[in-house]
């Protein structure tokens, strides 16, 4: 038996070689969606804190559209594409609507956006899930065709299980491999589902924050009125 990657490639059945192949695109797919997402959630975090800082000033002059236009400027914010779309759906509600219409539209305006933007920022996140959890079958699928073909051939040779040693190693490479493509895929999607529960909740405080400042203006404008 040759060990070494070339010696036990080339030692391998079809069927084998085919699952080292499905496990290595299993293995390319999972660092794929792994370095988007962690691109992905870096930006929307540091466009989040330069939002909020942009943001404060506008609606402290309660100057909503300029608001607004920050928040477009901060398109991977998840917290700015909430905000965004329920100013907007506040500014947009006829003036013939009472402040309570008017703050129900907003609500659901920022409801719509939250299950949106929660959409988009998990993402990916399935597939991680999915090379986590079958990658380790797979694997035994090709360990368990390796055994059956290194049994088969000695049945034929009518020799001892010495015989199939370097079949039987070669086979449980394919179990290795999966268990390989599957851990860091498992640890992956635990840490980018815990970073999307993050901003789910971030996406709720600021939704309610936009609700209570809405509520604040209208009463403000009431009492000059």
């Amino acid at each position: 038996m040759n060990w070494n990657l070339f010696g036990m490639w080339h030692s391998m059945s079809a069927t084998a070689q085919g699952v080292v192949m499905v496990l290595l695109g299993m293995s390319a797919t999972s660092v794929a969606i792994t370095l988007d997402r962690a691109l992905r959630y870096r930006s929307a975090r540091r466009a989040s804190r330069r939002f909020v800082q942009q943001v404060a000033e506008s609606l402290a002059d309660g100057n909503v559209a300029e608001a607004i236009s920050v928040a477009k400027r901060n398109k991977k914010s998840h917290i700015a594409k909430v905000v965004a779309a329920g100013l907007a759906d506040f500014e947009a509600a006829p003036r013939t609507a009472s402040d309570a219409q008017r703050i129900e539209v907003a609500k659901r305006g920022l409801a719509r956006s939250a299950i949106t933007t929660h959409a988009e920022i998990k993402r990916g996140l399935g597939g991680l899930a999915t090379i986590g959890s079958t990658a380790p079958f797979v694997g035994l699928f090709g360990t368990v065709v390796g055994i059956m073909n290194a049994f088969r051939g000695t049945i034929s040779a009518k020799t001892g299980l010495s015989a199939v040693g370097g079949g039987i190693a070669e086979a449980l490479v394919t179990t290795a491999l999966g268990l390989l493509v599957a851990v860091p895929a498992v640890w992956c999607y635990n840490y980018f589902t815990s970073k999307v529960e993050g901003f789910d909740i971030e996406m709720e405080n600021s939704s309610m924050e936009v609700v209570n400042y809405l509520l604040i203006r209208l009463e403000q404008r009431k009492q000059g009125s």
